[in-house]
């Protein structure tokens, strides 16, 4: 079925015009130097930004990753009319690729980026809103969302991201079909 931003943008107007900038691998950083201009010179009106786990893999510091995320999402909040939905992350502790990593440490990092996500959607209220991609998906994070790489979701757990996109932007008043 295909990517998270593809079956987000499915559910969109038929008049609309859908850009995925989306690099596999990219960190938060790299995303505000190599995606953001182009980004910013299409004018969007609806942005989705799903920039957390690599970055959390990466061990970037959540000082860090908060500030690097505000570099992407300030911009736009100030160069473009766009609405930015921001996803944040998932419960990972039974992800196979942090299998090795103590899971209260990892809890507790998710915790931060999270709250990163939070605090930026809060600065910029009207403009800004965090997807909350981490309540109640513990449970579902397995071999059935998780792809054979052990890291990458899966066709299924693209679907569920998708629908915590959806249901934030239709939350927000903006019309899907």
């Amino acid at each position: 079925m295909g990517s998270w931003p593809a079956r987000v943008a499915a559910r969109l107007p038929t008049w609309t015009d859908f850009v995925n900038l989306g690099v596999s691998g990219s960190l938060t950083a790299q995303a505000s130097h190599e995606q953001l201009p182009t980004a910013l010179a299409l004018r969007p009106q609806l942005v989705t930004v799903w920039l957390a786990v690599n970055d959390l893999n990466a061990n970037v510091p959540a000082t860090d990753y908060a500030a690097a995320l505000r570099s992407v999402v300030a911009p736009l909040v100030s160069g473009t009319a766009a609405r930015v939905f921001v996803g944040g992350v998932p419960d990972l502790r039974s992800v196979p690729a942090f299998g090795e990593t103590d899971p209260a440490v990892l809890l507790a990092r998710i915790g931060a980026y999270n709250d990163a996500i939070a605090a930026l959607a809060a600065t910029f209220p009207a403009r800004v809103m965090g997807v909350d991609l981490f309540t109640g998906s513990g449970p579902l994070v397995g071999t059935i969302t998780v792809s054979a790489d052990g890291f990458h979701p899966s066709d299924a757990g693209y679907g569920l991201i998708a629908d915590r996109f959806v249901e934030a932007i239709a939350g927000a008043g903006i019309p899907l079909r």
